[in-house]
């Protein structure tokens, strides 16, 4: 833990990030680390249960409440997805990935639940964004950091159903897209809200009391500034504790828009450990467990998703390393990152968990210095 604190403090010192909380778990042995403050003014320290927009580490929790549908008999991973979501029903496809938008094909089959949950869809980021048909997306799909911005769900479900699918459905991974779907599905396949769900269903019972998709005023005092990279070294603030959080957005976003702590995604980490159980209660089978952390994708779609993935594979809603590529690379961990500056990840062989908070953007899909000095000094 003295490795991790000095390496935390250095990237306060010079800088890079106001602050950061860093937790490393092994079985029942909890360590944690705050560092800095929680604005780059220095109002306050940082501090183990400070709050932060945690932004894609979101999709794992939104991959966990679809499975428990799935689990629940509401919906099934081979259904196809315009029962719930009857905007993406019969969608086109641009006939080759670099073709026009007006030069297009039938889906060759349905969407299915399944597609979402492992990111072949059809919609989202591959490697290459000039794409006429990522440019499309892009006028829907905006940064995820900001899903305040987004309209509501309806709205959003017909503006992307008129964006051709880059491929056919099953074929590549794509970024992001899927995730929202898949908040989109459990409100419409449950009857309830994605932020009533995951309350009721994921928070409640792991006692994940911080988090949700808004801070109310009593809990702002923990809530970080969260920051994107400036000219120079500056840093420029992108939110504040009152700011867009304050409220349960229009459209609240299963990509990313969720504020947690790392002991509440702690709690969520050692459920899945645990094959499903959590806090005395089951959340998940172990079954639905295994298929949501190991991975699904061919060693071509992981080659055509390197910007993202960097040759690892994808389960539902999170990476899973497939070759030890870096140190951290170890078979079977799981996990993402989001671009707020979060990380966390579990290693189902050793029991390990690693969270590392921090609240300055990402300015591109690579993990950061940061990241990876974390994950190194973490192994």
């Amino acid at each position: 833990m003295t490795a991790l604190h000095d390496t935390l403090i250095r990237y306060v010192d010079d800088g890079t990030v106001p602050g950061a909380v860093a937790l490393v778990a092994r079985g029942d042995d909890v360590e944690a680390v705050a560092v800095g403050h929680a604005d780059a003014g220095g109002s306050a320290p940082m501090a183990r249960d400070s709050l932060f927009r945690i932004a894609s580490i979101t999709k794992p929790v939104t991959a966990a409440a679809v499975l428990m549908l799935v689990e629940d008999g509401r919906i099934g991973l081979d259904d196809p997805v315009d029962e719930w979501l009857p905007e993406l029903a019969k969608p086109m496809v641009v006939r080759t990935p670099g073709g026009p938008l007006d030069d297009l094909v039938p889906a060759a089959r349905p969407i299915t639940v399944e597609d979402l949950l492992s990111s072949r869809a059809g919609w989202g980021f591959p490697s290459d964004f000039s794409l006429p048909a990522v440019q499309a997306l892009f006028e829907v799909q905006k940064d995820g950091r900001a899903p305040q911005e987004y309209p509501e769900p309806d709205v959003w479900l017909r503006a992307l159903a008129r964006v051709p699918l880059l491929y056919q459905p099953g074929e590549a991974w794509l970024y992001q897209t899927c995730s929202d779907l898949q908040g989109v599905l459990v409100a419409r396949a449950s009857g309830r809200t994605l932020p009533e769900f995951l309350a009721e269903r994921v928070c409640a019972p792991l006692g994940m009391t911080d988090t949700a998709f808004e801070v109310p005023a009593e809990k702002q005092d923990r809530f970080t500034t969260s920051y994107r990279p400036g000219a120079g070294h500056a840093l420029e603030v992108a939110d504040t504790p009152d700011g867009a959080w304050s409220r349960i957005p229009a459209f609240p976003s299963g990509g990313g828009g969720l504020v947690s702590t790392a002991d509440d995604y702690l709690a969520f980490a050692r459920m899945l450990l645990a094959a499903g159980e959590g806090n005395g209660r089951r959340l998940l089978s172990p079954t639905s467990v295994s298929r949501m952390t190991g991975n699904h994708l061919s060693a071509r779609q992981r080659e055509m998703s390197r910007l993202f993935l960097e040759g690892q594979g994808w389960g539902y809603g999170g990476q899973v390393d497939v070759t030890p590529a870096e140190p951290w690379n170890v078979p079977g961990r799981y996990g993402w990152v989001g671009g707020t500056g979060t990380t966390a990840h579990l290693v189902p062989a050793t029991g390990t968990v690693t969270i590392l908070l921090t609240q300055v953007a990402m300015t591109d899909p690579a993990p950061t210095p940061l990241m990876r000095d974390f994950w190194r000094v973490t192994v």
